[in-house]
């Protein structure tokens, strides 16, 4: 499966972006979908993730209750909501893909095989 990150920009503390990630190659809906980030010097982190209905999430707890993410199977679509944004969340944000994740595994790099080219969220203070 083929992944590309968009929506990515530079928006003032508090503000919100869309982030959108578009699949193509495989059924999107078998395939569980992740939000990672990384900030410069900094391991890639876990930020968000949706089963493949959409029934499942799971969140860091630094974006819990900020962040909501969801999917469209229907377009092969998955979106990062990010609101009330913090200069903390600057980072390069990817989005990943695999068939079924165990929930204990669900925040792991090293459970996706599939990822996008990432997108630059910058937040100003």
């Amino acid at each position: 499966v083929q992944l590309q990150a968009s929506g990515g920009g530079l928006v003032q503390a508090g503000g919100s972006l869309r982030l959108s990630c578009a699949a193509s190659g495989r059924t999107f809906s078998n395939y569980y979908m992740g939000w990672f980030r990384q900030a410069p010097g900094k391991a890639r982190e876990f930020v968000a993730a949706s089963s493949g209905s959409g029934g499942s999430t799971y969140y860091a707890d630094s974006v819990k209750g900020r962040f909501t993410i969801s999917r469209d199977n229907s377009k092969n679509l998955v979106y990062l909501q990010m609101n009330s944004l913090k200069p903390e969340d600057t980072a390069v944000y990817y989005c990943a893909a695999d068939q079924y994740i165990p929930a204990p595994r669900i925040r792991y790099v090293s459970a996706y095989s599939y990822w996008g080219q990432g997108t630059q969220v910058t937040v100003s203070s």
